[in-house]
């Protein structure tokens, strides 16, 4: 996959989807400890868009593995194929705006092998700024055939975190207060990994939540370290906003591996070490 076709615009999508072979529609609305947005997408949604919960299917139960663990591949595989995904068709996911529900829908499409994947910019706001339709009706999809591959895309685990803090570059997707353990209202412990260097996601895109042009991109995750020839990490709470700053990264064309576990498996292991502060040590 390229950089081109990690997301899709507005416009492009309507275009596609009035052609001869439109994708398929995936909606992840999501907040984070919110109400679940089913409500949401069924009063309106984009035409023929099928509705996917991430906490119950793009992530297994919360335990050892984090709070958003990463879901069983055969049972991602069979919520995949129940919304119409097959092997051979586009797919786009979308949700509200801000783009991480979205995010993790398509990293764990790549992460399971589906060759085109995309997310559109600026979600569900995006698209009804551009004129996009919504409606409420509902068209049960035709079963899919995709059969998920897993490990087509890098994942990291602790261990791997770790050492890619060392040996390339580990960036830390949440809010910086959280980076630096001012504050910590969800995990356990306040801090970040050692060695890992603050890349706040929200600065990867504008006030209207689409992405930065790949250019600012680059050279944003360039003045942070993450260039050619370096070896690139994410995290971030529970692996999904680092997908989100993957996908931010895939946009700049720069090749990353996603911690899924993130901070709320690394600091539930108290033999874990933890730094505070604004620096990566």
């Amino acid at each position: 996959m390229t950089a081109k076709t990690a997301i899709v615009c507005a416009d492009e999508l309507k275009s596609e989807l009035a052609g001869s072979r439109p994708p398929v529609l995936l909606d992840v609305r999501w907040q984070l400890g919110g109400p679940d947005q089913r409500p949401a997408y069924e009063a309106g949604h984009l035409p023929g868009a099928v509705y996917v919960d991430l906490d119950r299917e793009l992530a297994g139960p919360a335990g050892s593995g984090g709070r958003h663990p990463l879901p069983d591949p055969e049972a991602f595989g069979a919520v995949m194929r129940r919304a119409g995904v097959s092997a051979d068709v586009p797919v786009v996911v979308y949700d509200g705006g801000q783009g991480w529900a979205a995010a993790r829908a398509w990293w764990l499409l790549r992460w399971t092998g589906h060759p085109d994947v995309r997310v559109l910019d600026g979600g569900l706001t995006g698209w009804t700024s551009a004129g996009g339709d919504v409606t409420a009706d509902r068209v049960p999809p035709e079963e899919g055939d995709f059969k998920p591959t897993p490990g087509c895309v890098e994942l990291l685990d602790a261990d791997g975190a770790a050492a890619r803090a060392r040996a390339g570059i580990l960036l830390d997707a949440r809010a910086g207060e959280r980076y630096r353990g001012e504050v910590e209202p969800i995990d356990p412990v306040g801090g970040h990994i050692p060695g890992a260097v603050s890349a706040p996601t929200t600065e990867n895109v504008g006030p209207d939540g689409r992405f930065l042009p790949a250019e600012a991109l680059r050279a944003r995750f360039d003045a942070l370290g993450a260039s050619d020839g370096t070896q690139v990490g994410v995290y971030c709470g529970s692996g999904v906003s680092g997908a989100h700053e993957v996908l931010a990264l895939e946009v700049a064309g720069i090749a990353a591996g996603l911690y899924a576990g993130s901070w709320s498996q690394w600091s539930a292991d108290p033999d874990r070490p933890v730094a505070t502060g604004p620096l990566p040590l």
